[in-house]
């Protein structure tokens, strides 16, 4: 049966459609941002603290304090953390205090310890405080998720072992409106991203398949596969097809098809036994498909199935249960 090798193989053959986990972390923030919905969201987060547009401003510093005050303050961690978010500050910068001098003193998936400094801040006093609760807040949520995709990691390498092949994915479980730059903190964090959306790849789900039986399910997915060939065909980018399936028969009838139409097959909410009787399956069979687990996945559960022999493991709880880690502005 195929081991190591044909898994590396199948990881490489995937590499030049899944380009977003090939991308070093300036060019994959680049990437995702390019269709300003970054902008957007820091536009939104001006209009949320300074009114439509900004027009009204911060009142606060407009009675306290005179317009050619200056201060210099220092981000700090205030916990030990997995950096991510300081790609977003220039445009914040851009948008809310144009004035703000940054100086970097960390870089996004640094490891940095509590008291540590991220960035180094000058300017006038009133753009500065301007800019902090926005910056901290966005660099507290996105590091909160990549220190939390890296325990995932930790563990995977702690009860798997350091070879294990087994690699960590997002999901679509993002808060609306930050799903790019989560996703960007898995990858800070040392994970990959999954799907974006719903427009860039294809992911045959069990609501998609309500109610056949198994061969009804691979006839289904037959079909699909040869739509997609033709979007594919009429200049549609479309990463990958991915099926889920809820059962080891589902996937026994999935194997039947002609192959190179599946990309990854979604093992949902299975344990490790059956886990390991569905790479059993697929190698005895010869595919390439890449298998996925997802469902069920935390971080007591995460060691035996990585151990299982899957390709991949999918975590929604990377995002959705990720908590802030406190960072914090201090006047230098």
């Amino acid at each position: 049966a195929p081991g190591k090798a044909a898994r590396h193989k199948r990881h490489v053959g995937m590499a030049m459609r899944l380009d977003e986990n090939n991308l070093s972390l300036p060019d994959l923030y680049t990437k995702l941002t390019a269709s300003g919905l970054v902008t957007r969201l820091l536009e939104l987060a001006r209009d949320e603290d300074l009114g439509t547009g900004g027009h009204v401003g911060d009142l606060t510093c407009q009675v306290m304090m005179e317009p050619t005050q200056t201060t210099k303050a220092l981000l700090r961690a205030r916990a030990d953390l997995v950096v991510a978010g300081l790609a977003v500050v220039p445009e914040a910068v851009k948008i809310l205090a144009p004035g703000v001098v940054c100086d970097f003193k960390a870089k996004d998936g640094d490891h940095v310890h509590k008291g540590d400094t991220l960035i180094a801040l000058s300017g006038s006093s009133h753009e500065v405080l301007t800019l902090e609760r926005t910056i901290l807040n966005t660099i507290g949520r996105l590091s909160g998720i990549a220190t939390r995709t890296r325990t995932f990691l930790e563990r995977i390498s702690a009860e798997a072992g350091a070879d294990c092949n087994a690699k960590l994915l997002d999901t679509r479980k993002t808060t609306p409106g930050l799903r790019v730059l989560e996703k960007y903190a898995v990858r800070c964090g040392g994970g990959f991203c999954h799907r974006l959306g719903l427009h860039d790849a294809v992911l045959v789900k069990d609501n998609h398949l309500a109610g056949l039986s198994p061969p009804e399910v691979a006839e289904r997915v037959r079909v699909a596969i040869a739509r997609a060939e033709e979007l594919r065909s009429q200049g549609k980018e479309i990463k990958f097809f991915e099926v889920e399936v809820d059962d080891l028969e589902q996937f026994r009838a999935l194997l039947t098809l002609e192959k190179g139409g599946i990309d990854f097959v979604l093992l949902d909410n299975m344990g490790p036994e059956k886990l390991k009787e569905a790479v059993k399956m697929r190698d005895a069979a010869g595919s390439h498909i890449l298998l996925e687990a997802s469902g069920g996945v935390n971080l007591d559960t995460i060691g035996g199935i990585a151990r299982s022999g899957v390709d991949r493991i999918s975590v929604g709880g990377l995002t959705h249960q990720a908590v802030n880690i406190d960072v914090g502005l201090d006047s230098a």
